[in-house]
């Protein structure tokens, strides 16, 4: 990716970042914010193709009692790493009521693999 093209990206960043972050969080502290979610939504992208087969192959292990299931999902997920919650970034998107969101929120985080 070319330097000019990596700051159109970093300035389309920090204007969102502007626009809804405002009166939220003090602008110094953005980088608290938008950083962690900009890496769980890569990963959450990275994962998202094979998202439906690992729900499918965690059922399976969990049906046949198999507890260490890391190296079976990782493999159904084509990377290092999985996550096992029913939810994406997108489906808590169109969350409307905030507990249930953060609930929600919670265990998608939660479903992450351990290395993660």
């Amino acid at each position: 990716m070319e330097n000019g093209q990596l700051n159109w990206i970093a300035s389309f960043i920090w204007n969102i970042a502007d626009d809804v972050l405002r009166d939220i969080y003090v602008r110094g502290k953005y980088r608290d914010v938008i950083l962690p979610m900009t890496v769980i939504r890569r990963l959450d992208a990275l994962l998202e193709p094979t998202k439906q087969a690992v729900l499918k192959m965690n059922e399976q292990l969990d049906r046949a009692k198999i507890a260490n299931k890391h190296a079976a999902l990782c493999q159904t997920a084509g990377q290092a790493f999985y996550n096992a919650s029913s939810f994406t970034l997108r489906d808590l998107k169109a969350r409307a009521k905030q507990q249930q969101l953060k609930a929600d929120f919670e265990a998608f985080m939660d479903g992450f693999s351990p290395n993660v």
